[in-house]
């Protein structure tokens, strides 16, 4: 099976210390690239991050991020910091005497350092949020998957159409072959010359060679197989299928510059066009 490079995946996680979001999304890359967006607290999970999909990913640029958004209710029991406390009440009592003004409780307990939540477990909160991180990589590879088997049935149509065109330019060659000997019958009439029979049979024979395809449209057969042994087989081929099309476009190119009738001018236009299309999905695969 082939893979896509550009596919998305989300995946919620929710516990009593509030909610998390994995989001992963790529597009084609030369190599692999990987860029994590994470809030502060969780920066150290990069690492982690990044060595999860480069076991599973070979190409594309994908970038992941990470929301986080705690339960305000999940708050550790509040404790007051009995020391200091006691000294905010002495110096603001001292306060109070010289201005003979009040002490507001409230304005103590918001003093900094004078009430106390316990932190939240945080080991046990990442622990969660790596369970979903491996679900939203197994969501995120499914879906290239699934965008794989459209590209790879969309390339074999064009492969078809590439053979079809192959049976044309071979069904061409008779009638070409016999175009061109009367073509330089009729040329030799026109000037009155001896036809040399023997000489005339070597000319034949060398246009027909000059003008042969045989061996473009062999190769282009050659490729059309290599090309679905390669899907076939599936992994990272995307460079192998780039390469492909290299070699199409060779054959493609020669066929063109040795066409003598529409029909086959028309083809080779026709297999160009393929062998674009081709090319322009294979950008994707991994």
């Amino acid at each position: 099976m082939i893979h896509s490079m550009t596919a998305y995946a989300r995946r919620e996680i929710k516990g009593e210390w509030g909610t998390g979001v994995w989001e992963i999304r790529s597009v084609n890359q030369r190599y692999l690239e990987t860029f994590i967006r994470a809030p502060e607290q969780f920066r150290g999970l990069e690492p982690v991050v990044r060595e999860r999909l480069r076991a599973k990913l070979q190409r594309g640029k994908v970038e992941v991020f990470l929301k986080f958004a705690a339960n305000p209710a999940h708050v550790g029991e509040m404790t007051i910091n009995d020391s200091l406390a006691q000294q905010i009440i002495k110096n603001a009592a001292w306060v109070q005497e010289k201005t003979q003004g009040d002490i507001n409780p409230m304005d103590v307990l918001r003093w900094p350092g004078v009430m106390e939540a316990q932190e939240m477990d945080m080991d046990s909160v990442q622990t969660e949020l790596l369970a979903g991180l491996n679900s939203v990589i197994k969501d995120f590879i499914e879906a290239r998957a699934s965008e794989g088997e459209n590209l790879e049935e969309m390339i074999d149509t064009r492969l078809t159409a590439i053979l079809e065109q192959v049976d044309i330019v071979e069904a061409q060659m008779p009638a070409v072959i016999k175009w061109q000997r009367e073509k330089l019958t009729t040329r030799l009439d026109e000037l009155q010359a001896e036809i040399d029979t023997n000489r005339l049979e070597q000319e034949l024979i060398y246009l027909a060679q000059k003008q042969d395809v045989a061996e473009e449209l062999d190769r282009l057969k050659s490729h059309v197989k290599e090309t679905r042994k390669i899907l076939k087989k599936g992994g990272a081929c995307g460079r192998r299928l780039d390469f492909m099309m290299q070699e199409f476009n060779r054959e493609a190119n020669t066929l063109a510059s040795k066409s003598i009738n529409t029909e086959v001018t028309n083809a080779a236009v026709e297999l160009k066009v393929l062998i674009e299309q081709m090319r322009e999905q294979i950008q994707n695969i991994e």
